[in-house]
């Protein structure tokens, strides 16, 4: 990884993390404003939609220049539509969107109802346009979008967003979005690495015991032949922090003799 060294917040709580998360939102977003006019959020599965949430209410409801932002998927289940129960689009609305003045036409999304391969080449299009519009900025490193911020969980796998340990997803390096399947009865569509690392901020976030071996893992363990997807993540030109509550870090505290602060 050529950007700088990552920066790691470690929170005695969950509820902690996510009020120091909704205010790391928000002040990337007005730095974007003010440098460029836009913002462009980067958002993931899981429970990213909930954390979020703190956004929908005071002070940050009549603060935010909501008519600025333009909102992306890092991930997105390949099902029949976007009402579907594992429609993150659907989670992300219900928890977030429909709660601020977003501009419809500023969400843009992965469609549904088709194939993966289709799925994922719909949303490259999409996601293309608005390069070409400059509504997303090209990175000073290559051709892929920089996209503001982007925001990602770590899996139990110590996987983010839709790429997995092992899969070819990882050395994909032409495609900005690519359709993948975890096991063979579950398709979903994800940004590439490159993109990702494009981006001018990145926000890694490991909350719960479901997650302490993986963020061990990941902090801890060197980089071997076949890397964690997590390590991989590492903004080229741009920033990454770890958001990480004390259940998370339970494990690698306990390795390194320390306590969350």
């Amino acid at each position: 990884m050529e950007g700088r060294e990552p920066e790691l917040r470690l929170f005695d709580s969950s509820e902690e993390l996510d009020s120091c998360f909704a205010d790391y939102v928000y002040q990337i977003s007005e730095s974007a404003v003010n440098e460029r006019g836009s913002f462009s959020l980067v958002i993931s599965g899981g429970d990213m939609a909930n954390r979020l949430g703190k956004l929908t209410r005071p002070p940050f409801l009549k603060t935010v220049d909501w008519s600025k932002w333009h909102v992306f998927w890092a991930e997105e289940n390949v099902v029949p539509d976007k009402r579907h129960p594992d429609s993150f689009y659907r989670q992300a609305a219900e928890a977030f969107i429909s709660k601020v003045p977003i501009m419809p036409t500023h969400v843009v999304s992965v469609r549904h109802g088709v194939p993966g391969e289709s799925a994922a080449n719909g949303y490259e299009f999409s996601i293309r346009q608005q390069v070409r519009r400059r509504t997303v900025p090209v990175s000073p490193s290559s051709d892929c979008p920089r996209f503001d911020l982007v925001l990602l969980n770590l899996g139990n796998n110590c996987h983010v967003a839709s790429l997995y340990p092992n899969h070819p997803v990882l050395e994909e390096d032409s495609q900005w979005v690519a359709c993948v399947s975890s096991d063979a009865s579950r398709e979903s569509v994800t940004l590439t690495l490159p993109v990702i690392n494009a981006a001018a901020n990145v926000a890694i976030v490991a909350s719960g015991n479901d997650v302490a071996r993986s963020f061990s893992h990941v902090m801890m363990e060197p980089k071997a032949d076949e890397p964690y997807p997590a390590q991989l993540v590492g903004p080229k030109d741009g920033k990454l922090v770890w958001f990480v509550d004390a259940a998370a870090a339970s494990l690698f505290l306990h390795g390194h003799g320390t306590s969350a602060t």
